[in-house]
């Protein structure tokens, strides 16, 4: 069994390993997972996630936030938050002010006793860091007023002394309640470190509890094993998850390590485990055993980038269908090439209905029979056509069964060949009596050409159309009040399913409005920051590491 170790700060707090050293000495000391937990920030997530990806190790977003109670500091862990969610993010800036304003006045206070030392001097000579006391401590060591890190907190940035000031904190549930709202699971951290009494830690766990406590560290570098024991005690008692780390600050920290704490530390990975199916168990309705609708996004979603899907995914969405959960493919495709996938991945058997075209059409693949349609007019086509030639934009129409396009090109061919699908050189794709159901501009060298052709069109056909990209290169044009949100909702309606048991799975922008219409929008780790910030929940992994397969399985049992 390999040691995960789920409480670790790096350089964008008061850490002294950045994120990419962090993990290399993981990987190094054979951990299964560690937690990043900076305080009061999570400006170090995507940098960490970025660089593990692919590194056999998994990194659990997480975050340690300040707290008061009674006049002692108290922190609450955070894991399997959602860093990107807005209002989560505003409270986050709000701490970061108020940590300015304290360092601010700390560092007038030391200068008051003699320390050359400025705001400005120390924020550049902790660059992209939380400053903390700990951060003080290395700047007066390192500038020869102190002998030692210690002899700073015991001279100038201690609870008592004249350079010390008290920072604004919100109170334990509070920041309960903020990491609940970021759909992450909250802890209790260190607990012993409080030197609470018996009764007032019990009154402390009790009173968080309430609020939604899911967690508490009872595995910890510093703990004795009878206050181990007592910390389980206490979970079982609350019914609260265990969960341990090593509070690695680097040599911040001398004594402490990463993954072993001061050489004895060992916390299972089991214990991620069970925090993750605590995390999934939000994932299943009241009534667990009601009827669901899922929507699936194909590429970068369902699909890995080799466009197929592992046994483990395929298995669990076979098990939702046989449960009678309905299964939805939403691709911005058109419909006859989602159907050659369907077909090339055996997936006939669990029914899907097809959503294509980002909801201009949906198809029942089962009888055969086009249930909703909306098309572009032609005069709308012609339009955006000419503007698209006056600016060097390739343009692409649709029939039911082929791409159509008034030049062969390499944007084309890339994109025939991306999605498996035929094309058809027409000299005029605004001709009388075609129409389409979508428009797409490609552009494999210039995204911000794009970009410009886009608020040019959004300009000229206000109300008409609406436009959003599936990927860096493919711009989507559609009829304007069309997108797989509505689709979503039409589906619901047609299925006889009430929209609160409605699934999306996602990573692209043209997902957003069917991310907003669900009742659970999930996004695939892999998936861009502004899907993230529209979801309720962030898988563990990625398509390419079977990203939708717990969340499935959870739907099935």
């Amino acid at each position: 069994m390999q040691a995960i170790d789920l409480h670790v700060h790096s350089t964008h707090s008061d850490g002294t390993c950045t994120t990419k050293e962090l993990v290399d000495l993981a990987i190094y000391k054979n951990l299964k997972a560690i937690a990043l937990t900076d305080h009061d920030t999570t400006e170090g997530l995507e940098e960490i996630m970025a660089y593990a990806k692919d590194k056999n190790i998994e990194i659990v977003p997480g975050i340690e936030l300040s707290t008061e109670y009674f006049g002692k500091d108290i922190h609450i862990l955070g894991l399997y938050i959602n860093p990107y969610n807005p209002k989560f993010q505003e409270h986050l800036t709000a701490f970061q002010e108020s940590r300015v304003n304290r360092n601010r006045k700390m560092c007038e206070k030391l200068a008051e006793q003699g320390i050359e030392i400025t705001y400005e001097e120390l924020m550049e000579r902790f660059k992209g860091a939380v400053v903390t006391r700990a951060h003080y401590a290395r700047f007066l060591f390192d500038k020869g007023y102190v002998k030692s890190m210690k002899e700073a907190f015991e001279r100038y940035v201690g609870d008592h002394c004249k350079a010390f000031v008290p920072r604004e904190k919100i109170a334990p549930a509070q920041a309960v309640s903020l990491i609940l709202e970021a759909g992450g699971i909250p802890v209790l951290a260190h607990p012993i470190l409080y030197r609470l009494s018996d009764a007032n830690l019990d009154k402390l766990v009790s009173e968080l509890k309430e609020a939604g406590l899911m967690g508490i560290e009872a595995v910890y570098s510093t703990y004795a094993p009878s206050e181990e024991r007592y910390v389980k005690r206490l979970a079982a008692k609350y019914d609260l998850l265990i969960t341990g780390g090593s509070d690695f600050h680097g040599t911040n920290k001398k004594d402490i390590d990463l993954g072993n704490g001061r050489g004895h530390l060992f916390v299972p990975e089991e214990l991620l485990d069970k925090i993750k199916n605590a995390y999934l168990e939000r994932y299943i309705p009241y009534e667990k055993d009601a009827k669901s609708v899922l929507f699936f996004d194909l590429d970068g979603t369902l699909l890995n980038d080799e466009k197929t899907i592992s046994p483990r995914t395929r298995a669990a969405l076979e098990a939702c269908v046989a449960k009678g959960h309905t299964f939805v493919i939403s691709s911005g495709r058109a419909y006859s090439s989602i159907i050659k996938i369907v077909e090339r991945l055996g997936l006939e058997n669990c029914n899907p209905l097809i959503s294509s075209f980002n909801g201009s059409q949906i198809y029942h693949l089962k009888n055969k029979e086009m249930l909703h349609s909306v098309k572009l007019s032609t005069d709308i086509i012609a339009e955006i056509r000419d503007l698209a030639k006056e600016m060097g934009v390739h343009l692409q129409s649709y029939s039911d069964t082929k791409v159509l396009t008034e030049s062969i090109n390499k944007n084309v061919t890339f994109y025939c060949e991306y999605v498996k699908n035929e094309c058809e050189l027409l000299p005029d794709i605004a001709a009388e009596g075609l129409g389409t159901y979508k428009l797409l501009a490609v552009d494999l060298d210039n995204r911000q050409l794009l970009e410009v052709f886009r608020a040019k069109v959004e300009e000229m056909c206000a109300g008409k159309v609406q436009c959003f990209f599936s990927n860096d290169w493919f711009l989507e044009i559609l009829p304007y009040g069309t997108t797989k949100g509505t689709a979503l909702k039409f589906v619901c309606d047609y299925a006889g399913v009430d929209c609160k048991y409605s699934y999306a799975f996602a990573d692209a922008e043209n997902d957003l409005p069917m991310l907003e219409a669900a009742a659970y929008p999930t996004v695939l780790l892999n998936g861009i920051p502004a899907a993230k910030a529209a979801a309720r929940f962030i898988t563990f992994t990625d398509n390419n590491h079977e990203g939708l397969a717990p969340f499935l399985e959870k739907l099935a049992e």
